[in-house]
């Protein structure tokens, strides 16, 4: 009903922000991606608008780009995530993330995000296997396997940031096997 909003910019509390567009004061909630971008009170700003009809409320929910408006319709389709833990998801995962983290199966990413469980995770990789990159007008990401990947894996798997476990592979020689990579960035990391 309500695709977009075109006004000034005139109040800012994560994750709402109030626009107004000729008068009116709309109140929209943002992803936190979005919030980050936007610009000062008294600015012009334009959002795309995904509009929530429900019995107690009606709320506006915007955002910065095409495909996170896409990737929170994607997500509000699957039984048992609402808009709350679906702004949650795009809060803590960018667009890319998320299609990087469906392609690999990574479960492991979206269960750091507060609210999503490990059988929430498993059962959002599920549902949005195939569907994220071709939905979004971008192809999902995809890692050709390989030593350094499977390292990767492991070291996440075993409870290690993504940035750590990639700090950890970079120090590694491109040709180490996968045992022997896992052993030297366990090292690595325990010093």
């Amino acid at each position: 009903m309500i695709g977009k909003l075109s006004g000034i910019l005139i109040e800012k509390n994560p994750p709402q922000v109030v626009l107004d567009c000729h008068g009116v004061g709309y109140e929209v909630d943002v992803p936190m991606s979005t919030f980050y971008n936007l610009p000062a009170v008294g600015d012009k700003l334009s959002l795309l608008t995904h509009f929530v009809v429900r019995e107690d409320a009606q709320i506006l929910y915007g955002f910065a780009s095409a495909e996170e408006r896409a990737a929170f319709r994607q997500l509000i389709k699957i039984s048992g995530v609402g808009p709350r833990m679906a702004l949650g998801v795009l809060s803590g995962l960018s667009v890319e993330e998320l299609a990087q983290a469906i392609s690999l199966q990574e479960a492991g990413r979206l269960v750091k995000i507060p609210g999503i469980g490990k059988k929430t995770a498993e059962r959002l990789l599920l549902e949005l296997k195939g569907k994220m990159g071709s939905d979004l007008g971008a192809n999902p990401i995809t890692l050709t396997p390989s030593p350094q990947n499977d390292i990767l894996q492991a070291l996440m798997s075993l409870g290690y940031s993504d940035k750590e476990a990639a700090a950890a592979c970079k120090q590694l020689p491109a040709e180490m096997g996968v045992s022997d990579g896992i052993k030297q960035a366990l090292k690595a990391l325990a010093r």
